[in-house]
C-alpha cells in the first residue's frame, strides 16, 4: 500500500462528506465517525434525543453510497419476523415461500431500536454479525456491503427497553448528534427541507466503490509499538476501578480497524496515535459498564482520564 493509492480515495471521501455536510449541519465530527464506521465495515449507534439528526444522516449516507436502503420503525409489538422476514404457504406449489424482510438490503436503519422488547432486538444479533439470516433451519446471505444504523432514545425516556450488553458489543460505534449550534440552527430553519434535500443528493460513491475502499482499510499499516499502545487501553480498562469489567478482544479489534479507517479518511497509510484517540470514546464508551461508585461521572470524563493513563 502506497500513499499514492491513498490520496484518490481520500478525494472521494472527502467529497461524500462535504455533501453530508450540507444536510447534517455543524456536525463534521459526527459525519466522519460514521463513514469510518461503515469503512471499517461495523455496524454504527446513534443514541441522542428525538429530532435531532439520527434518521437524516442514515437517510444521506444512504444517498451518498448510492446503497440499497429500508428503514424498520420499532415498537413495542413489532416481532422478529417483521424485521427479518417470514415463510408463507403456497397452495399452487405445496411449498413455503421465504418472503424476505427489510433487513435484506444494503444499509438498514433501525429506528429508535430500544422501544422494541428484547426478543425483537435480537432478531438483528446474526444479521449484523454473520451477514445472514437463518429462517427454516436455512441461511440466507445479506447483500454486500451491508450496514446497520440503529438509532436510540435516552433510556430515561418512556417506552424504552435497554439494549442488552451483548447486543451493544455487536456495534462497532456508538455516536450522538447533540444540539447544533445557533449558526447552524438558524441555516436549518431558514433553509429547504432537508427531507427534500436528501432526495435530490447525487451518488458520490458506488457500492463496488466502497467495497474496495473496506478492502483498502484492512491493508492500512499498524506499527507494533502502536498495537502496543493499544494493548494498553485495553489492559488499563481491565485494571482500572472507574469501571465494572474492562474491554473485550473484540473492542480492541473495533478499535484497531476503526483507527485504520480514520487514517484512511486523513489520507494516510499507516495509523498514528491520534488517529486511536480520536476513535477511541466511540469505539469504547458504550462496551464499558461503570463501577457503582463512578455513576455520577460522566463517561466522556472516564474516557478522556483512561486515555490520559496510558503513555503514548
Amino acid at each position: 500500500m502506497h500513499s499514492t493509492d491513498i490520496k484518490p480515495i481520500q478525494a472521494k471521501l472527502q467529497q461524500a462528506e462535504a455533501s453530508l455536510s450540507h444536510i447534517i449541519l455543524g456536525k463534521p465530527q459526527q459525519i466522519r465517525l460514521a463513514i469510518s464506521c461503515l469503512l471499517a465495515q461495523g455496524h454504527l449507534l446513534i443514541e441522542d434525543l428525538p429530532g435531532l439528526g439520527k434518521t437524516t444522516l442514515a437517510s444521506a449516507l444512504a444517498r451518498i453510497f448510492d446503497l440499497d436502503f429500508q428503514r424498520v420503525q420499532f415498537t413495542s409489538d413489532i416481532l422478529p419476523a417483521d424485521i427479518t422476514g417470514i415463510s408463507i404457504f403456497n397452495p399452487k406449489s405445496q411449498q413455503f415461500d421465504f418472503h424476505s424482510g427489510p433487513v435484506f438490503c444494503q444499509l438498514l436503519l433501525a429506528d429508535e431500536i430500544n422501544r422494541a422488547p428484547p426478543k425483537s432486538q435480537s432478531a438483528l444479533l446474526e444479521a449484523m454479525e454473520e451477514k445472514q439470516v437463518t429462517q427454516d433451519r436455512q441461511s440466507r446471505p445479506l447483500p454486500s456491503p451491508f450496514f446497520v444504523i440503529a438509532t436510540q432514545n435516552p433510556s430515561e425516556q418512556a417506552g424504552t427497553y435497554p439494549l442488552p450488553e451483548s447486543q451493544l458489543d455487536r456495534f462497532l460505534m456508538r455516536i450522538e448528534m447533540g444540539y447544533p449550534d445557533s449558526q447552524a440552527e438558524r441555516e436549518l430553519l431558514q433553509g429547504e427541507d432537508r427531507r427534500h434535500k436528501i432526495k435530490s443528493l447525487p451518488a458520490v460513491i458506488s457500492p463496488d466503490q466502497l467495497l474496495n475502499y473496506q478492502n483498502t482499510v484492512a491493508k492500512i499499516h499498524i506499527s507494533k509499538s502502536l498495537l502496543d499502545y493499544m494493548l494498553g487501553l485495553l489492559h488499563s480498562s481491565r485494571l482500572s476501578p472507574w469501571f465494572a469489567c474492562g474491554l473485550s478482544p473484540r473492542a480492541g479489534l473495533a478499535l484497531q480497524k476503526c483507527a485504520q479507517a480514520w487514517a484512511l479518511l486523513e489520507g494516510r497509510d499507516f495509523v498514528l496515535p491520534e488517529d486511536v484517540q480520536t476513535v477511541f470514546p466511540s469505539v469504547a464508551a458504550h462496551r464499558l459498564i461503570k463501577h457503582s461508585d463512578f455513576l455520577n461521572e460522566p463517561m466522556d470524563d472516564l474516557m478522556q482520564k483512561l486515555l490520559q493513563q496510558v503513555p503514548v
